[in-house]
């Protein structure tokens, strides 16, 4: 399951684990402008954990999603 959300300068989605074995806690997403941030709470230290990835890294995780084993360097293409 998961909720999406349109605040003032960000979209927040959240990621609910749902099972009934070995749950994890819920993924917050927040994509900003410039950036993109991924939260989720650690359990063993009841802190926050949070990655911030620029919209380049976001451009090459999408691609990885799909690609087989390698190392990739996306190019941009003229239009």
């Amino acid at each position: 399951m998961f909720t999406i959300e349109h605040d003032f300068d960000a979209t927040v989605v959240t990621l609910v684990d749902e099972g009934s074995v070995h749950l994890q806690e819920d993924v917050i997403i927040n994509a900003f402008e410039d950036c993109v941030t991924v939260e989720q709470l650690d359990p063993h230290t009841d802190r926050l954990q949070k990655i911030t990835l620029s919209m380049a890294q976001l451009r090459d995780l999408s691609a990885a999603l799909n690609l087989p084993e390698g190392v990739y360097r996306l190019r941009r293409t003229e239009d």
